[in-house]
């Protein structure tokens, strides 16, 4: 149940952001290692971030998964998603911060219960 949440001072309108969600969507699941069907992606615009003391595009990013991270794993998922945000938003690399909580899943509500 990997969900991770993009917020973008980047505008939306006329994004295929179909594409953006599809793409992270399988990437993310490809390196946790879990299926696509318990991908969560939510992709924000229009959110006002300023990095570095100015408010070029530029992203942050939380990526909560049970289980399936680790240095190296979030080290992958850092360049796959910072590479999408990059080739679809113009948002550089450099701008772009990708925080992971490993949780339990007692932590994770879903379908009226928990994990």
């Amino acid at each position: 149940m990997p969900c991770l949440n993009i917020s973008t001072n980047v505008s939306l309108d006329g994004v295929d952001t179909s594409s953006i969600l599809a793409e992270a969507t399988k990437n993310v699941a490809k390196i946790i290692g879990k299926p696509e069907s318990y991908v969560m992606i939510v992709l924000k615009g229009s959110v006002p971030i300023a990095f570095g003391g100015n408010e070029q595009p530029a992203a942050y990013g939380e990526l909560v998964s049970i289980g399936g991270l680790n240095p190296d794993t979030n080290k992958k998922l850092s360049a796959a998603i910072s590479n999408i945000l990059e080739t679809k938003l113009s948002v550089p690399k450099s701008r772009f911060f990708l925080k992971f909580y490993d949780t339990k899943g007692s932590n994770f509500g879903w379908n009226g219960s928990t994990f």
